[in-house]
């Protein structure tokens, strides 16, 4: 019996990608798939041959909307209030009405909705019809979560709604990454998590590919005379003025880079040191493309938005915002990373990531550049870094594969 699924989802990248293995897991089963997002994603979600019932603004009004109401800019100064009006009260004041009204009409059996959509679970209870969470990386803390869960309230008390209690909680993140103190909830439902691949590629149902050995390799330089460094900030953060020191001072420890661009920047902006931002551009961070030539004579290759898993061939290390979908796809790969958090949750991954040796975490403050380049020759010397990513990666594979999850809520549904 087919089924009809909605996700829904903030109408932000790293907050939509990771909800596509599920997704298109249920999709390639026959049922009735659609995301509950911004118009904007269209082009993305037609790719997926996805349906999108558009509800809502995109980031950027969000952004500026909750910044107004709360004299804060939720992504840059993650402080619990701002972050609690942006998911909890700004988007869902934006969203929520013509959210309920789009998805009366696909009438879904089940919503899943990510960690920090309020929309979804309102809808669900607008509709009655279960629903289930889907994390995007660690346990969020407490002080973040009872925050938008108390502001959240007066929306459906304003409907005459009460809250549904999630059937499930999926989670991609694996046990060696969660916070100190995490204990797992009874429904939760793991789900292994995989880098942003483009539309039409191969359901990634085998283990990953560079565990064990080749993970070790990773962190001695196996991949070839020069290492090769991913750098990548994500679609939100890779801001030249950010980005050209650090690619700079790591021009100066022996790497080959691979420097992603994200939505609106050039190579040209990018004035580093003997590339000038001159070489041609390929694709980059977490879309759809192929990586390019770039700069490659001067050891850097620029890369527009592409999917992510295109883009961990053949490297050695990642150097990174620290983005969930990021880092957990980067640790699917058995790859270690130097964490370098700009806003939002990825403090949280800089946490986690260097709790658990998986990689070193280079907090804001003076001097960022050399640390990250101190950090990137840690990487390359001290195998113990690319160890401990083997066993992250080892315990990925273990974990159920979306399409085992969706075979699994199909039954409870039918």
């Amino acid at each position: 019996m087919n089924v009809r699924i909605l996700f829904s989802s903030t109408p932000a990248h790293g907050h939509l990608l990771p909800l596509l293995p599920l997704a298109r897991a249920f999709r390639d089963r026959g049922d009735q798939v659609a995301v509950l997002t911004a118009a904007a994603f269209a082009p993305l979600l037609d790719a997926e041959n996805i349906k999108l019932l558009p509800a809502g603004p995109t980031a950027d009004v969000l952004f500026a909307e909750s910044g107004r109401r709360t004299g804060v800019d939720a992504a840059a100064d993650p402080r619990p209030e701002a972050v609690a009006d942006f998911f909890a009260g700004t988007r869902v004041d934006l969203t929520a009405d013509d959210a309920v009204a789009a998805a009366r009409a696909f009438a879904p059996d089940l919503i899943v909705a990510e960690a920090l959509d309020f929309v979804g679970p309102l809808v669900a209870a607008a509709l009655d019809v279960p629903v289930a969470t889907m994390a995007f990386g660690p346990a969020i803390p407490a002080e973040f979560t009872e925050g938008m869960t108390a502001l959240v309230a007066s929306r459906y008390a304003d409907r005459g709604l009460t809250p549904v209690p999630a059937r499930w909680q999926i989670d991609p993140c694996p046990d060696l990454l969660q916070p100190p103190g995490w204990q797992a909830p009874a429904n939760r439902l793991p789900v292994r998590p995989e880098p942003h691949q483009g539309p039409g590629a191969a359901a990634n149902t085998n283990t990953n590919t560079n565990t064990s050995t080749e993970a070790a390799n990773a962190g001695t330089g196996a991949s070839g005379d020069r290492p090769r460094v991913l750098v990548t900030f994500g679609t939100h953060f890779s801001d030249p003025a950010t980005l050209t020191p650090i690619l700079a001072e790591l021009r100066t420890v022996g790497v080959d880079l691979v420097v992603t661009l994200g939505l609106t920047a050039s190579a040209a902006d990018y004035a580093v040191a003997g590339s000038a931002g001159t070489g041609s551009a390929g694709t980059g961070s977490a879309g759809t493309g192929s990586v390019g030539t770039g700069s490659a004579a001067e050891g850097i290759t620029f890369a527009t938005f592409t999917p992510l898993a295109e883009l961990l061939h053949d490297v050695d290390l990642v150097v990174t915002h620290g983005g969930a979908g990021t880092t957990l796809g980067v640790l699917a790969r058995g790859l270690p990373l130097v964490v370098v958090p700009q806003g939002a949750d990825q403090f949280l991954q800089a946490a986690v990531v260097s709790a658990s040796g998986t990689g070193i975490a280079v907090q804001p403050g003076p001097d960022v550049p050399e640390r990250v380049a101190k950090a990137v020759v840690t990487l390359r010397t001290d195998p113990t870094y690319a160890e401990s990513a083997g066993k992250v990666a080892a315990q990925i594979a273990a974990m159920p594969t979306p399409a085992d999850v969706a075979a699994t809520l199909t039954a409870a549904l039918t």
